[in-house]
């Protein structure tokens, strides 16, 4: 089997189970979410290892399907910046820059207080605090969406803290990695903070101004889908360049891009082209190859305690920080709760900022399996977390009256 056949057949099987599992989910009162993130289990090296069959003879399998996730996780981000618009995401601001803060500030607090309280230098239990301060929410992101709550003012205060998040966990990482490698930190930290402030400056601007004569020029040329291809292509741009330009990740370019591309007129057009092209290929790949990612079999068991002490941190970090600063904010204590929620899932980005770790000796193999148990935890929990903490209590009907004439 050539190659690209080896490739067809996993992406078949890949989607199809996707699809599958995301209905059973959905019939069991969870997000779809939730199934998709479990089945890429199931198909991964813990259980079936769907990319290492026996047939299998392509190498870079696994690699091809976790980059064309890759590219699901970007549309996904663009289509919830899509749905928002600049000046509501302004009004919440106050609460996305307390709960973004806090919620770094408490997790990695509480990660550096663990790891000291453990026996670890303080260089190994501040870079333990910094992976329990990341935060992806792209899963939380896609539950709001099925839950139609992504433009509320939880939705909306999720997604700007979740900017404020990424910008200090990138300065912190920053400040302390320049600071093991010997230099002073202020310059590296006043460069990284220079780079961010220029590209969302350029973004921004590009947004305004810019983009929106693109995209009147493009919608006037006879070509099929040329505004939606516009779209795509510059949010893959805006992704690139936020961690080229901005060292900040991906998924937030794709953010901002969806924000600029919701001021223009042909915004409808767009989501529904893309809501297609990313909801029945590239999105269902990314929940998978999460799974595909993770191998049971290498977490260490033996630091079983370590990581549910990590998952427990990760959590009650995450939920308190950025429910307080919520709370802070001035959202009722029930929406504080359910914005510390939405930002507890780690995801692909506290396993990047683990594997630097890794690689530069600041965490040990055990702690890393911890960690990586913490991620998968965090993850799965996120969604039906979500759902229940925006159920709506059911009202108690009141006993209707018996009269007397019933009575006798």
């Amino acid at each position: 089997m050539s190659a690209f056949l080896q490739l067809a057949f996993a992406l078949s099987v890949i989607l199809l189970a996707a699809k599958v599992a995301g209905y059973l989910s959905t019939r069991l009162g969870q997000p779809s979410v939730l199934g998709e993130l479990l089945v890429g289990l199931l198909l991964g090296p813990s259980v079936i290892d769907l990319t290492h069959l026996a047939f299998v003879t392509d190498t870079h399998l696994g690699e091809i399907v976790a980059e064309l996730g890759e590219l699901g996780v970007l549309l996904l981000m663009f289509l919830a910046g899509l749905e928002l618009n600049l000046g509501e995401l302004a009004k919440n601001s106050r609460v996305s820059g307390l709960s973004g803060t806090l919620g770094v500030l408490m997790p990695v607090g509480l990660g550096l207080a663990f790891g000291e309280l453990t026996g670890l230098d303080t260089s190994h239990a501040m870079f333990l605090g910094l992976t329990l301060g990341a935060t992806s929410v792209s899963i939380s992101a896609q539950v709001l969406i099925e839950m139609k709550k992504l433009r509320s003012r939880v939705g909306l205060g999720l997604l700007g803290a979740a900017v404020f998040d990424d910008i200090l966990v990138i300065l912190l990482l920053s400040t302390y990695l320049a600071l093991q490698s010997g230099g002073s930190g202020l310059g590296e930290v006043l460069l990284v903070l220079g780079r961010m402030i220029l590209y969302l400056g350029l973004a921004v601007a590009l947004g305004l101004w810019v983009l929106p004569w693109l995209v009147r020029k493009t919608a006037q040329l006879p070509i099929g889908q040329g505004v939606v291809t516009l779209a795509v292509v510059v949010a893959m741009v805006y992704g690139i360049t936020a961690e080229v330009v901005g060292g900040m990740a991906a998924i937030t370019g794709a953010f901002v891009a969806g924000l600029m591309f919701a001021r223009t007129p042909e915004k409808h057009e767009i989501e529904a082209g893309l809501r297609s092209l990313a909801y029945s290929f590239f999105v269902p790949v990314f929940f998978v190859s999460i799974g595909l990612a993770v191998d049971l079999g290498e977490l260490q068991w033996s630091a079983l305690w370590t990581t549910l002490a990590i998952v427990l941190i990760a959590m009650l970090g995450k939920i308190l920080g950025a429910g307080l600063g919520a709370r802070w904010g001035r959202f009722s204590w029930r929406e504080s709760l359910q914005l510390g929620i939405g930002m507890v899932s780690r995801g692909e980005v506290g396993l990047i900022v683990a594997k630097v770790g890794l690689d530069q000796g600041l965490l040990s193999a055990d702690l890393f399996s911890a960690i990586v148990g913490m991620v998968l935890v965090t993850t799965l929990v996120t969604p039906p977390l979500l759902r229940l903490a925006f159920a709506e209590p059911k009202k108690r009907t009141p006993p209707v009256p018996i009269s007397e004439s019933e009575v006798g």
